[in-house]
């Protein structure tokens, strides 16, 4: 299943620790298994999350045909030949009267996961600049990279400010 490229090298690039290489349908399996693990711990945080299975499958037929129709990537991390993260991302057009362009078009990072050895090291920041790289080199007119996090997910905005990134909107919530 093709999913984009990564405009960024088209193809794959090698940091001092990682490889990044595009995603390969021989990553379904794998990538199934972050999802999954990722649901698990969100459950953990909220009570608004559904069990991992059957419902990471729904979502990731879901996620590829976003990211088939929206110039997405997923990038695929290796570390001494084993997958050890990835990052999936697309790009957003909603305008809306009361914004800027740049703030209606914008890319977005809707997937990150790192193996839970590999957290600290780096990686996300890692990931999150090659989607970075890719969105600059697939639109100049791209300005902006936004992602959604629980805010209960205290590891997760760490590494994200880490990261360059700062709160643009807060969604409060109440149960009625």
């Amino acid at each position: 299943m093709a999913i984009g490229h990564f405009a960024g090298t088209l193809g794959a690039m090698k940091t001092a620790d990682f490889q990044l290489r595009p995603y390969r349908a021989a990553d379904y399996d794998w990538v199934l298994e972050c999802e999954v693990a990722l649901q698990t711990h969100e459950r953990t945080l909220s009570d608004t999350r559904l069990p991992g299975l059957p419902h990471s499958k729904d979502y990731l037929a879901m996620l590829f045909a976003t990211l088939a129709e929206s110039h997405g990537v997923m990038l695929i991390a290796e570390r001494d030949g084993r997958r050890v993260g990835l990052v999936a991302g697309h790009v957003v057009d909603e305008p809306w009267p009361m914004e800027t362009a740049d703030s209606t078009r914008y890319a977005y990072v809707s997937d990150i996961f790192i193996v839970p050895e590999q957290r600290g090291t780096g990686l996300a920041g890692i990931l999150l600049d090659a989607l970075a790289d890719h969105f600059r080199g697939l639109d100049q007119g791209l300005t902006r990279l936004r992602l959604n996090a629980l805010a209960t997910n205290q590891l997760a905005c760490k590494a994200y400010a880490k990261a360059g990134f700062t709160p643009y909107e807060v969604m409060f919530e109440r149960k009625l």
